[in-house]
């Protein structure tokens, strides 16, 4: 059994105290910014004393004009040891009801097409897939 909670911006030190749930250790000022931009939102999964952070869901709203607002999945983090028990999947389901309360009509993800775990915990938490994209970037730091 796992404590899913949203986190705000008084919670730095939770996202600051968990760096191997992120793909590079969180900074502050980025964690910051992030828990204090409205429409942001952060989501940690903690073990059953409420300590430990198991993982965590974060997910941008996306307003535009002729759309509404929809939820972006940004990211999704679990810990080696609790993967494979729920935890991936009751953190995009919490994600997904976030979203329905906040009104937004949708929310996707994007994942390489060879990420079997993810697209296992995406549809298990009841995702379909919609079509194959191309994602395309730009880096704009030099």
């Amino acid at each position: 059994m796992v404590a899913i909670r949203p986190l705000g911006p008084s919670d730095v030190d939770s996202v600051l105290g968990a760096p191997g749930l992120f793909d590079e250790p969180p900074t502050r000022e980025a964690t910051e910014r992030f828990l204090a931009s409205p429409g942001h939102h952060l989501l940690m999964a903690f073990d059953d004393d409420g300590g430990r952070a198991l993982g965590f869901v974060s997910g941008v709203e996306m307003t535009h004009p002729d759309k509404g607002t929809e939820l972006f999945l940004y990211e999704l983090g679990v810990d080696d040891t609790a993967r494979r028990q729920g935890v991936g999947t009751a953190l995009v389901a919490a994600l997904r009801e976030l979203g329905r309360e906040r009104g937004c009509y949708g929310m996707w993800v994007l994942t390489e097409a060879d990420n079997d775990p993810a697209l296992g915990t995406y549809r298990k938490a009841g995702a379909t897939e919609e079509s194959a994209h191309v994602m395309l970037g730009w880096e704009l730091r030099k």
